[in-house]
């Protein structure tokens, strides 16, 4: 740690600025292992007193790596390494829940829990859901969790009809409803790039303003009921989405 915020290589003019330096430093600190995932830096006023700098030059070459990804800040915690996060592929054309996600590929799931109750719906969720005049709404507002790391934000709705108990919900949503023969058999996407607000980015463990991507899902049931309208918000450095394409049928044989 002392040879990474040691003052002495700062007075190179072709190094470029300062607070580059100090970013370079770190982030080879990082990348070389020095600095492990879920190690702490020193305070910003520490790593001024330690390297010389200004706690302007500090903070400038913090902020750039939080913005990264490389490190990340906890309110009243301090500044952290943020921790490897393994890219997900995603494939679209399947209709699964996250937990049959991580459980396929072998990894552990957690919902941290930010709200399970029945309320008034929005506008939005009486439109989608197709809800009649005073009718209420189950709500789920969740962090998904996989081994430990935050992966995504998942605010699903539903009809009462559909699901009279938000509390059932305790891991899978989709395994309550297929319980109540109510699970969805196909759904709509759509899928748009986002950069996160403070509230999202701080649950997400990422940066104000990281790239993330949100999903909007309509689920129907085979008779064309709508059965959950969920909103998403997904990492943007952690998740890929895939689709396969096929040539449409009226181009087959084409040469063009």
């Amino acid at each position: 740690m002392e040879r990474i915020f040691s003052p002495l290589g700062f007075d190179d003019p072709g190094a470029g600025p300062l607070y580059l330096q100090l970013q370079r430093r770190i982030a080879d600190a990082i990348a070389g292992g020095r600095l492990a995932p879920g190690n702490s830096l020193p305070a910003e006023r520490d790593m001024a007193t330690m390297t010389g700098l200004s706690r302007v030059t500090v903070r400038k070459a913090v902020q750039a790596l939080v913005a990264g990804g490389q490190l990340v800040q906890r309110r009243g915690s301090g500044t952290f390494v943020a921790p490897k996060i393994e890219r997900l592929e995603q494939a679209l054309s399947l209709l699964t829940s996250f937990t049959e996600d991580m459980a396929r590929r072998g990894k552990t799931v957690e919902s941290v829990w930010l709200a399970r109750q029945v309320t008034t719906p929005s506008p939005e969720e009486v439109m989608a859901l197709g809800l009649g005049a005073g009718e209420r709404v189950a709500r789920l507002e969740r962090v998904r969790r996989s081994d430990g790391v935050p992966l995504a934000i998942e605010r699903a709705s539903l009809s009462l009809q559909t699901l009279p108990d938000p509390a059932s919900v305790e891991t899978s949503l989709y395994a309550v409803l297929q319980d109540r023969g109510l699970r969805p058999v196909r759904a709509v996407q759509r899928i748009s790039a986002s950069n996160l607000g403070a509230k999202d980015a701080e649950l997400l463990g990422v940066a104000t303003g990281a790239a993330g991507l949100r999903i909007e899902r309509i689920g129907y049931l085979p008779s064309g009921r709508v059965v959950e309208f969920t909103r998403s918000l997904y990492r943007g450095d952690a998740y890929d989405f895939a689709v396969e394409l096929t040539l449409a049928p009226s181009l087959e044989g084409s040469n063009g």
